[in-house]
C-alpha cells in the first residue's frame, strides 16, 4: 500500500519507531521538525525531503494525522496494519530472513554508522542508552547476512 510505504520511508530516513511515525500530525511535517518519542519520551529532531513531505501531506487531505486511517480518518492508521503489509510484502518477495517495521530502524544504524563511521553518533543519533543495543542495530546488515545463510539445525522428515 503506498501510505504504508511512506511510513517505512519516514522510518528509513529518520529512525523513529513505527508508533512514533504514526502519530506525526500533518501540520507538524517540515524539512526540520522535533518529535517526542513514545518509548523513551526523549526528543529528537528530524528531518525529510520536500518531496517526501509533500507526498505525505497530498495523501493525508484534510486529516490532522499525516497517515490517517483509511476506515476513520480522525484516527492514524495502525502499527499492526503497517506490519501486515510489510509482511505480505517479504513473503512475496520471498525475503529469507524475518522483516518487520523495526527491520526500519536498524537499516537506518546500519546507513549511519557507513555514512559516519562513529558509533557514538548512531547511539545519540537512535537515543539508546547502551552502546551495546547500537552496536547490534549498527551491525544488523552483519547478522542478517549469516542468519540468512545458516542452514537450519532442523532435519526434514521424509
Amino acid at each position: 500500500m503506498p501510505d504504508n510505504r511512506r511510513v517505512l520511508q519516514v522510518m528509513l530516513r529518520t529512525g523513529l519507531r513505527v508508533d512514533d511515525v504514526l502519530n506525526l500530525k500533518r501540520e507538524q511535517l517540515g524539512r526540520q521538525f522535533w518529535v517526542t518519542e513514545k518509548k523513551t519520551g526523549k526528543r529528537k529532531h528530524v528531518g525529510l525531503p520536500d518531496w517526501l513531505t509533500k507526498e505525505i501531506v497530498r495523501a493525508a487531505g484534510k486529516s490532522e494525522w499525516a497517515f490517517p486511517s483509511p476506515i476513520d480518518d480522525k484516527k492514524h492508521r495502525t502499527r499492526q496494519a503497517v506490519w501486515k503489509d510489510l509482511k505480505r510484502v517479504s513473503t512475496a518477495l520471498r525475503i529469507p530472513v524475518n522483516v518487520g517495521t523495526h527491520s526500519m530502524r536498524k537499516a537506518y544504524a546500519v546507513d549511519l554508522l557507513e555514512k559516519y563511521g562513529d558509533i557514538e553518533r548512531v547511539q545519540r543519533d537512535l537515543n539508546h542508552a547502551s552502546p551495546t543495543i547500537t552496536m547490534l542495530y549498527a551491525m544488523a546488515d552483519v547478522l542478517t547476512l549469516s542468519a540468512a545463510h545458516r542452514k537450519p539445525s532442523y532435519k526434514r522428515r521424509r
